[in-house]
């Protein structure tokens, strides 16, 4: 057994499957991870020193930080379970949410975020929620999956073999942007 299959059985959750279903890169799973723990405490500590607003008379900064402090507290009882033991359902929430496709919770991230930052527009409404909304950004990549292969356009247009195999060539010439490569003419 290599380092880095003793790492990843160390890092994988309970009852986790140890092959992968999908083709997300390892380390994208892991920056999803980290990003949304990491950020939900910084979160949750950026709302409380926005909840001090009050004392300057802002209700509004207070509202958003309450806000911001339960994104948090949402988002690192999905992202980490093991830092609410305390609470009964946090564990079962998390595997709920693991068996989710990964748009549900880039979705659901992005929209938890919005409200503190359009409530009250400061800096620790800002990167406590930018850093909430970047982590449903990067389960959004997550969902899209990888590249696809880039198309051989030579081979497109003449018929030649490409990586996805032979492409028989076309005689409509109002496909083509060019009909000879060599010579170029307005159309």
């Amino acid at each position: 057994m290599s380092f880095a299959e003793k790492i990843s059985s160390i890092m994988q959750r309970p009852g986790q499957d140890p092959v992968a279903k999908d083709d997300v890169p390892w380390w994208m799973k892991y920056a999803g991870r980290g990003l949304g723990t990491v950020g939900s405490i910084i979160a949750i500590f950026l709302g409380v020193w926005n909840c001090a607003s009050i004392l300057l008379g802002s209700v509004d900064c207070l509202i958003s930080g309450m806000w911001q402090m339960v994104a948090g507290f949402i988002v690192i009882m999905i992202e980490a379970p093991c830092c609410c033991l305390f609470i009964d359902f946090v564990q079962n929430l998390s595997d709920w949410v693991e068996k989710r496709p990964y748009w549900n919770r880039a979705v659901a991230y992005c929209l938890i975020a919005l409200p503190s930052v359009f409530l009250c527009l400061g800096m620790s409404s800002l990167f406590g929620s930018g850093l909430i909304f970047a982590t449903g950004v990067i389960y959004g990549l997550m969902s899209l999956g990888r590249k696809g292969t880039r198309p051989d356009p030579a081979g497109i247009t003449s018929g030649v073999s490409s990586p996805q195999g032979t492409v028989p060539p076309t005689t409509d010439h109002h496909t083509t942007l060019v009909e000879d490569p060599d010579v170029w003419r307005p159309t």
